[in-house]
């Protein structure tokens, strides 16, 4: 079934069901799928056909999403890109993907119109949203023109979607997504995160993010309603939990750490599935979620965009930090690093590179015209994530870090997650993230970038605790440097490569201690 056709069978299933909610805006899925029709009739207008490219750069909002589902009752490839993107990512995404067509919002300010202007992108086909200016159709008015049908009933192994990776090193690389693997991945979500018929879920994370339209995705295949967030903050996130009973959260860690740190006031009984991805969660701050939100259902769900599940976890009580076993239809190993050795198995407590079966039916097939990137990832049926592993006695995941990040000094093997968690259960720490820095003697060197809770942290009182939570000395940081603020991407995965390249504004002049 093509993604149309899916949302289709939600309005009839749940017509007078409540769909979407941005501001004051809401909209049942039947007067959605009504809107959702007339806007894709105004895109067939503008003359795209099924198979084109349509690039999305915009905020969570209500023409975001509806763009999304007028694409597939179409039949085009819904390809969104960061809104945080500079002009030269935006102009380099337009004509990677071959656009055919670009809507955008206020967010990018003049990234879109001047990256458009540089490739001399027709302004016909280009979408303008209410807060938007520049060159193109406004938004409303793609709903002026004659509606189509219905869905355009397009083949299920054809392209629906087309996600960007963040880029942390080099250009971003693009994801095309089939239907079939698209459906497959909300099925997953809705299975292995426990979702019931209408299940209401918080749009915060973005949708040129998986996570973001997975949510989306899932959310309409039960019936649910979405609240939509284009602008985060973890009171605004309390605040919507509460007046619109949201029952779940899918959410970065670092958006939860946020959350945690607010004053609870807000009513959070309707809460009862709390989910997180895109990165490692302490397993301290799994015991304050635990604790504080007190959900029915608490999952780790670790994955991709090239691959929605590797794994799942879902009794993080018992083993916080654990990415638990793999997901429906899922194999998942632990092999060596290095890509020139055969692929064999480690034993259970080795860490090595976490690979994941390419038979999956969330896999992608390969990436948007990077066979370099192929070559380097897909090992004939194997995806290597390029995610450092490890299996427990239980035959559980663990995942330890990055290949990239791991840190080898003075010939010891060191991962910069168990520093940061060791540091984090620190009161005086809001922030931390480890990298190795070139040194002449030790190889690399190990240095703490930290976020102090308070402006007279002491490298000492750093020391203490790293000591203190069991960290072999050896593993200790030689240098921390305070810093204002950790640079993330937005999705909030640590951009280590930035705190490598000096790019990052100092809390006050950097203390140092060194480790004997």
């Amino acid at each position: 079934m093509d993604l149309g056709t899916a949302f289709a069978c939600a309005a009839l299933r749940h017509g007078g069901a409540e769909a979407l909610v941005d501001g004051e805006r809401r909209r049942t899925y039947s007067e959605w799928y009504g809107e959702i029709r007339s806007v894709a009739g105004g895109l067939r207008g503008l003359g795209l056909n099924a198979g084109d490219h349509f690039v999305a750069v915009m905020r969570n909002r209500h023409e975001m999403a509806t763009l999304y589902w007028a694409s597939q009752m179409l039949g085009l490839i819904f390809t969104p890109v960061s809104w945080r993107s500079s002009t030269d990512e935006i102009a380099y995404c337009l004509q990677d993907a071959e656009a055919a067509a670009i809507a955008y919002d206020g967010a990018t300010g003049g990234g879109v119109p001047e990256a458009a202007a540089r490739l001399r992108f027709p302004g016909d086909r280009m979408v303008v949203a209410a807060d938007g200016s520049g060159d193109g159709v406004r938004f409303e008015r793609l709903r002026d023109g004659p509606s189509v049908a219905g869905p355009a009933g397009v083949d299920d192994t054809a392209i629906c979607l087309m996600l960007y990776t963040s880029g942390t090193t080099g250009k971003p690389k693009g994801v095309p997504r089939s239907h079939r693997a698209e459906l497959a991945a909300g099925v997953s979500q809705i299975a292995h995160h426990g979702y019931r018929q209408a299940e209401s879920a918080l749009g915060v994370m973005p949708m040129f993010h998986t996570m973001g339209i997975r949510s989306l995705l899932a959310s309409a295949l039960v019936n649910g309603k979405l609240a939509c967030m284009a602008e985060y903050s973890a009171r605004e996130v309390l605040r919507l939990v509460e007046a619109e009973r949201l029952s779940s959260l899918f959410l970065v860690p670092t958006m939860f750490h946020d959350i945690l740190r607010e004053d609870f006031s807000s009513d959070l009984g309707s809460l009862s599935r709390v989910s997180y991805a895109g990165m490692a969660m302490a397993p301290t701050l799994v015991e304050q979620c635990q604790e504080r939100l007190q959900p029915d259902v608490f999952i780790n769900h670790y994955g991709s965009s090239e691959i929605y599940t590797f794994t799942i976890c879902d009794h993080l009580g018992r083993k916080p930090g654990c990415a638990g076993r793999a997901g429906l239809n899922q194999v998942v190993r632990v092999v060596s690093t290095d890509p020139a050795a055969d692929m064999v198995d480690l034993a259970h407590g080795e860490t090595g590179e976490i690979v994941a079966s390419m038979a999956s039916p969330e896999a992608f097939k390969s990436y948007w015209k990077r066979p370099d990137a192929d070559a380097k990832a897909i090992h004939g049926s194997w995806y290597r994530t390029g995610d450092l592993g490890q299996f427990d006695d239980d035959g559980e995941l663990y995942v330890v870090g990055r290949v990239d990040d791991m840190i080898i000094s003075a010939g010891e093997n060191i991962y910069p997650e168990e520093i940061e968690d060791a540091l984090v259960r620190c009161s005086l720490v809001a922030g931390v993230a480890v990298v190795g820095i070139p040194d002449e003697r030790l190889g690399s060197r190990v240095v703490a970038f930290i976020e102090p809770a308070r402006p007279d942290v002491t490298t000492e009182q750093l020391d203490e605790a790293c000591l203190r939570h069991g960290l072999a000395r050896f593993k200790r940081p030689r240098d921390y440097v305070f810093v204002k603020a950790i640079p993330r991407s937005a999705s909030g995965k640590l951009l280590r490569r930035k705190l490598r390249l000096g790019e990052y504004e100092p809390f006050r002049r950097a203390e140092t201690t060194h480790a004997s």
